[in-house]
């Protein structure tokens, strides 16, 4: 990051100015979303991702979660270190999960940092600033991705025994947020212009257990579907054990609900899925996958999958090929597996070479790339409702029900032949494709 030294705020100007950087996924993005309001509701001037480089005190808000997040949280932490002791930055905090983790380590290594916090102490980070918590604030986020989109994390944390996970290390145990909160969240978003919500969280399909005793993610999807101006309702990070088969019928038969799911598998050998920790058979995760594209016809599925995991032997990797030709998902992402302290995999070695997990990862992906292809094909000639994101270059970019921001196939609309305009929805009729992109021409109404 470039620094300007002429432009930065100097010692002894009465106003301080924040800067919040986000480091990490949508979960820490809301995180940020949070510091910004209250800081605002402070009367303290705080923007997110300020490119004017005006800013006397910088917030960090960190990823700890694999080995490159955590590499490039550190990068980020050093830099501003630098910066301060430079004069060009006053203060910086550094907030997050990999605070959370590391404080210790951190404290000694960049001891320039004015102070670390951890993922649940922002009233302590803002008394840092002389800002007060404000309570009050409930529900009324300041959402930083475009108005029309916003995150809903609906818990927060993760009880569930995965063997390469660290996040109850840095989140801690589940915690469900009251229906009614959310709802009034989402209603002060709708109210702002929000016509999409994704609900995100560790583990989505534990919601509710803590505060009503039983799993109540269905009852939450039918409150929100029923707040007005909300027009697409997304699901992130369903875990497949214990599935809520309730939802099912919900997802289908709500009109706002969108027909997506996010259902992280991770591997489909049942010996890796033993060492993983996953709760679950092969047998158990395909009869599932059967069951939801049977009661909510056409819903698209999304996965991930961890390659190079300790134990994974070559006929497992097989099978997990196999079984990706077989389930033919919509989307699919590949991690590399990282070895993370503080969790159970730590105690098996990593005993896999970096480049045969890349090697892995990469044929994962190669089969996923003809799928996709396949499926884009498929869609040629015909019209999807789209939801206009941006322009960018020559093109309008949106997406279809089918796809989430940021991790998700996009479609491209000419912008010299058609206008649409960003935020709204139209429909588009599409006329080519690639792997990961649609395009198309807008329908005549």
């Amino acid at each position: 990051m470039y620094f300007c030294k002429a432009c930065m705020k100097t010692k002894g100007n009465k106003k301080n100015k924040v800067n919040i950087i986000t480091l990490g996924c949508s979960k820490n993005w809301v995180d940020s979303e949070n510091i910004l309001t209250q800081l605002k509701a402070n009367a303290i001037e705080s923007e997110h991702e300020s490119k004017k480089n005006d800013a006397n005190i910088v917030i960090i808000n960190t990823c700890g979660f694999i080995d490159q997040a955590k590499q490039e949280s550190i990068d980020t932490i050093l830099r501003f270190a630098e910066a301060k002791e430079q004069g060009l930055v006053e203060k910086v905090y550094v907030t997050g999960c990999l605070s959370q983790r590391y404080k210790p380590e951190l404290e000694k290594e960049i001891p320039t940092v004015d102070a670390y916090f951890g993922t649940n102490e922002l009233p302590a980070l803002l008394k840092k600033l002389n800002a007060d918590y404000r309570h009050e604030l409930l529900g009324e986020r300041q959402i930083t991705t475009p108005r029309h989109y916003a995150f809903l994390k609906i818990s927060e944390g993760c009880d569930r025994p995965c063997s390469f996970c660290a996040i109850p290390v840095m989140r801690g145990k589940h915690v469900s947020r009251p229906i009614e909160d959310l709802v009034k969240e989402t209603a002060h978003l709708a109210k702002n212009g929000t016509k999409e919500i994704i609900l995100i969280a560790q583990e989505l399909t534990y919601y509710g257990i803590d505060l009503y005793g039983k799993r109540t993610l269905a009852s939450l999807l039918s409150a929100l579907s029923d707040v007005e101006g909300i027009e697409w309702i997304r699901l992130q990070y369903a875990f497949p054990a214990q599935f809520p088969l309730d939802i099912l019928p919900v997802m289908r038969e709500r009109k706002n609900m969108c027909k997506y799911l996010d259902i992280p598998l991770q591997h489909a050998s049942n010996d890796m899925l033993k060492i993983m920790r996953r709760g679950i058979t092969k047998e158990r995760t395909i009869q599932l996958l059967d069951e939801i594209r049977d009661k909510v016809p056409g819903i698209t599925l999304r996965t991930t999958m961890i390659v190079g995991h300790p134990g994974e032997t070559q006929k497992d990797f097989d099978e997990l090929c196999s079984f990706v030709e077989e389930q033919k998902f919509d989307r699919l992402g590949v991690f590399t597996y990282s070895h993370e302290e503080h969790t159970h995999a730590y105690t098996l070695g990593d005993n896999i070479p970096e480049q045969v997990k890349q090697e892995r990862a990469d044929i994962i992906m190669s089969i996923q790339e003809n799928i996709s292809l396949q499926m884009n094909q498929k869609k040629i000639g015909n019209t999807y409702k789209v939801l206009v994101d941006r322009k960018e270059g020559g093109y309008f970019v949106g997406r279809t029900e089918a796809d989430s921001p940021e991790v998700d196939n996009e479609v491209l609309i000419d912008a010299q032949k058609y206008y649409v305009r960003t935020g709204d929805f139209s429909h588009v009729k599409i006329f080519d494709c690639t792997e990961f992109d649609l395009y198309g021409e807008v329908a005549n109404s």
